[in-house]
């Protein structure tokens, strides 16, 4: 059965009004009151399905979690009272989750066989403009909340201030803005650039050859506005360069830019997909490990030792081999990569699971397209991790990563009003988890009954 709002026989019996969740141009609204009740929710922190359960939400903010329903009149009568709007949403035969985070994201990018020209012929504000487009998809896909670990211009801090102002809908994005790497390295954006063109990027553009560079690099984040750090240690797919997993900073440059980034309290990032790439950042310190493909024995022992993350992407090494095969989608040099790289992630995210690793969600979206976020679970379970795990990952692990423990990952009281739901038991289907049909972000309704609302 699809979702539906509250009947509108028992609609008009309560009297209830059609409530608007928004005020002015998008924002949360202010003295607004919602019951959200589901045949199912899953409590994420406890990990267990729970039976029917309704969800009170009050000024974008979850005030509580009940068993069963609820007295919906009681509750219109209550804002009403209080002059304040009430919707009731009721969702039978639906499961209830909080927003889902995907805590690896390029939101101001996507994926095309003309990205690699595109370059030369946009603007800053052609990425701008389509980014606004990616982070609807996003949210109507159910991820209430981002990480977004690399733009181009900083792009992405206009993108997240436009959405927590209500200007246009999107996820929560906790931005890292510009990566950091080296010269010729993955974060280079200069790469495969005609010498002319190609120049001598520095600090404030991300690219650092020392410590004290990471130091000028990690204060130019802090002036622009980023929420954390993102570093390059090894060598990737989609750049002009030969190598996907040699190492490409230094032990004392990775230790310079996390000894800063704390001073600023950001938390960092490291792309790796080579072993010796992945080992140095975890002893430099880093707080998670991006893709991992080529991750050994030793690393993950390492990355035990030190508690770091470990965000997969297995989605992402899926689709840059399918498009690999494709000639001319990629240049020959990345094709080559990316044929590397993606038949081994899989396997590597399986086998780090079962050693104990700490596992967050994350997908490295623009690298496919935009919105398809959640076939990341069924890539996870295919990998030999139980559904419950992969849910947790995706909410009260990725949490814990952003440092958003007390805020995002729960359906429980004083977390942020983002309820999704999706048609049926998704710990018997993971599936489903690509059928989101409700979505709720800060008390405010962005679709229901599988349709995007006005």
């Amino acid at each position: 059965m699809s979702v539906r709002p509250v009947t509108l026989a028992l609609a008009a019996a309560l009297a209830l009004p059609t409530a608007v969740l928004a005020d002015g141009d998008g924002a949360p609204a202010r003295g607004s009151l919602a019951v959200v009740t589901c045949g199912h929710a899953i409590d994420t922190a406890a990990g267990k399905l729970l039976g029917e359960t309704s969800v009170v939400v009050e000024d974008g903010r979850i005030k509580e979690v009940r068993a069963g329903k609820v007295d919906l009149q009681a509750y219109d009568a209550q804002a009403k009272a209080a002059g304040r709007g009430f919707q009731a949403i009721v969702l039978p035969a639906s499961t209830c989750l909080p927003g889902l985070i995907d805590a690896h994201t390029h939101l101001t990018d996507e994926t095309s066989p003309t990205g690699y020209s595109d370059q030369f012929r946009w603007n800053v504000a052609d990425y701008a403009i389509r980014s606004t487009v990616y982070a609807r998809r996003t949210l109507l896909a159910g991820f209430t909340s981002v990480r977004n670990l690399g733009d181009g211009h900083n792009e992405s801090v206009a993108l997240r201030n436009a959405i927590n102002a209500g200007v246009v809908p999107g996820p929560r994005i906790y931005t890292a803005g510009v990566p950091i790497g080296s010269t010729g390295g993955h974060a280079d954006p200069t790469d495969g650039y005609r010498q002319d063109l190609a120049g001598d990027p520095g600090p404030t553009s991300g690219i650092i050859n020392s410590p004290e560079d990471a130091w000028k690099a990690v204060r130019a984040h802090y002036k622009a506005g980023d929420d954390l750090i993102k570093i390059m240690p090894s060598g990737g797919v989609l750049d002009e360069s030969a190598s996907a997993d040699n190492p490409q900073m230094t032990l004392e440059e990775i230790k310079a830019v996390v000894a800063a980034a704390h001073d600023y309290g950001y938390t960092v990032a490291a792309h790796a997909h080579g072993a010796e790439g992945i080992r140095r950042a975890v002893l430099g310190g880093v707080d998670s490990i991006e893709h991992g493909t080529f991750m050994d024995d030793a690393d993950m022992k390492l990355m035990k030792e030190h508690g770091t993350w470990y965000v997969p992407t297995i989605i992402a090494g899926k689709y840059v081999q399918e498009m690999a095969s494709k000639p001319g989608y990629y240049p020959p040099q990345v094709a080559a990569k990316a044929m590397k790289v993606g038949p081994i992630i899989q396997a590597t995210a399986g086998k780090a699971y079962r050693a104990g690793v700490k596992i967050a969600f994350g997908t490295d979206a623009a690298v496919y397209p935009h919105g398809q976020n959640a076939k990341e679970f069924k890539y996870m379970v295919d990998a030999g991790m139980p559904p419950l795990y992969v849910l947790q990952a995706a909410t009260t692990h990725a949490a814990e990563l952003l440092h958003q423990s007390g805020k995002l990952g729960q359906l429980a009281p004083g977390f942020v009003g983002d309820v999704v739901a999706v048609p049926g038991n998704p710990l018997d289907d993971i599936t489903l988890m690509q059928k989101v049909n409700f979505v709720m972000k800060d008390g405010v309704v962005y679709k229901q009954d599988g349709r995007a609302t006005p």
